[in-house]
């Protein structure tokens, strides 16, 4: 066999599906997804698009696996939130509130990735649906240590999770960039979280007579 074909496949079969994902990213932001082809990913990692093959059946494939590793780091930032001490109230809020900065901090400083995200999400809905769903787990986690500590008085805790989160989409869905630059975009977020804290907060009892 060839020396170099040799090591060629040596290198090749040594590169990790991250790798493959973390140069896919990249070539997504350059070149945006519509454009990004199996074989600029591969000539980055200096492989064959065969070798890509071996991680991922096809394109959409590599695609989806690179919105997982996107919208996982979200979740995993978030999940911490759901164990800290302090009020559930207060966790809530910060759940919300972490969700909402780091949404608008990618939005910031990275803005055509952010695009390119935005344009891959909006194809990978298996992906963003499961996502979605470990959203409103750490937000049913959050509730159901509020109903616990007698700060929550909620009937269904998983349907009010989903309905906090279609609550506040303006504030972290990116099809809502745009609002997040506008100046009275804290006001409205704080205008949702009071109706939302006023819907499950136990009130108080008043006193006979």
């Amino acid at each position: 066999m060839n020396h170099a074909k040799a090591s060629a496949s040596s290198s090749e079969g040594a590169l990790s599906r991250e790798q493959i994902l973390a140069a896919a990213e990249d070539v997504f932001r350059r070149f945006g997804p519509a454009k990004t082809t199996v074989v600029d990913i591969a000539r980055l990692l200096g492989m064959s698009h065969g070798s890509v093959y071996r991680h991922f059946e096809s394109k959409a494939a590599l695609r989806n696996a690179v919105i997982e590793v996107w919208l996982q780091r979200y979740a995993d930032s978030l999940i911490v939130i759901t164990s800290q001490p302090g009020s559930a109230r207060e966790r809530l809020r910060a759940w919300l509130e972490t969700l909402r900065s780091m949404k608008i901090e990618k939005f910031k400083k990275e803005t055509e990735l952010f695009a390119t995200y935005h344009d891959l999400v909006k194809d990978s809905e298996p992906v963003v649906a499961n996502y979605r769903s470990q959203l409103a787990a750490q937000v049913e986690t959050i509730l159901h240590s509020g109903i616990a500590s007698g700060e929550f008085a909620i009937r269904d805790p998983r349907a009010k999770a989903n309905a906090i989160l279609d609550a506040t989409t303006r504030f972290h869905h990116p099809w809502h960039a745009a609002d997040w630059q506008k100046r009275n975009v804290d006001e409205a977020f704080q205008g949702v979280w009071e109706l939302v804290l006023g819907d499950i907060l136990v009130r108080p009892t008043a006193p006979p007579g």
